[in-house]
């Protein structure tokens, strides 16, 4: 695939009061859920990856966008990068119903993020609910990482369309929503896993279904020297994902020939980077020479995970119309 990444040129900045996208995303977002990528239109991703450069770009601009607004994080699985309400000891839906906790919480709180194992919570929980809920983490998808990555690289190359992407390792829930993410936004996305690791074939068909309608490609391999060839971002992830270290022993040799190092990233362009969604097992998936190498933007991506989820969280809860722009 050729990329069109160095021969396009970004279109001058449209101040965010007066980007369509942004405008027709603030309307129709407002008060909804986001339990998948899928869920958004290729425009309104569009609109969370520019509204997301601009809040990091001016933040005290959006300082008091969402004054008064009270929001929940219910974390079943740990995480380094945001802090959040502990329900690593007593799971969503074993002591109370999800529909229970969904309508007592909605009565103190603005909008709603999930942590969790099980994807059917986000959506028991988005059915019952009133308020926005917002899903961090579910065993099916990663949107608001997804949503953090291709941030990085619309900052890092000045766009996305075009670009050849290659996720190399698990056919998991960052996979899953990688791939939707780039297809909404025009990116070829190049899958590499193991024979029986492959992404999920919904997703799958939904994110060519998607990328068809956007001129770009979804394609899945099982080398992943093949899928490296000609990229502009090489991405991975763990191997053994939370809840299924019980099959580290089998997966370890299954995929070691993934592992992302130096060999692998010559494959790729000379200008291509490395990311990773973090935490990273040093030595197992990618090297260290990798990891802190030059091309890695992984803790780009760690601190896009701020701004991406700033601007999903102004769309949602209507914030937009209380920015200083806006005012003036």
């Amino acid at each position: 695939m050729a990329s069109k990444a160095t021969v396009e040129r970004r279109e001058p900045a449209v101040s965010v009061e007066k980007d369509p996208d942004i405008l027709a995303a603030a309307t129709r977002m407002a008060g909804e859920d986001l339990c998948s990528i899928a869920d958004l239109s290729s425009a309104e991703v569009r609109a969370l990856v520019k509204l997301g450069r601009e809040v990091k770009r001016d933040p005290r601009a959006y300082r008091h966008a969402l004054d008064a607004k009270q929001m929940i994080l219910m974390f079943e699985k740990a995480s380094l990068r945001t802090r959040f309400g502990d329900q690593t000891g007593s799971p969503l839906g074993e002591r109370e119903s999800v529909a229970d906790v969904a309508r007592n919480v909605e009565r103190w709180i603005d909008v709603i993020v999930l942590r969790t194992y099980a994807h059917d919570t986000i959506t028991e929980m988005a059915a019952n609910a009133r308020v926005p809920v917002i899903n961090a983490l579910s065993d099916f998808e990663h949107p608001c990482q997804a949503l953090a990555d291709f941030m990085t690289l619309d900052e890092h190359f000045g766009g996305v369309a075009g670009l050849n992407f290659t996720y190399v390792g698990d056919g998991n829930n960052v996979c899953h929503s990688l791939m939707l993410t780039g297809a909404q936004l025009g990116a070829n996305v190049t899958v590499a896993t193991p024979r029986g690791y492959s992404p999920d074939i919904e997703i799958v068909t939904i994110a060519r279904e998607i990328a068809e309608k956007n001129g770009c490609e979804i394609i899945l391999l099982q080398d992943p020297h093949a899928a490296a060839e000609n990229a502009d971002a090489i991405y991975t992830d763990v191997c053994v994902s939370m809840g299924m270290e019980h099959e580290s022993t089998k997966r370890e040799p299954i995929f070691r020939p993934f592992q992302v190092n130096d060999a692998l990233m010559q494959k790729a362009k000379p200008s291509a980077v490395f990311m990773h969604c973090l935490p990273a097992r040093r030595n197992a998936e990618v090297t260290d020479e990798v990891l802190d190498g030059p091309q890695s933007i992984v803790f780009d991506q760690a601190e896009n995970r701020l701004h991406a989820e700033k601007a999903l969280l102004l769309l949602l809860l209507g914030g937009l119309a209380n920015t200083v722009d806006s005012a003036q």
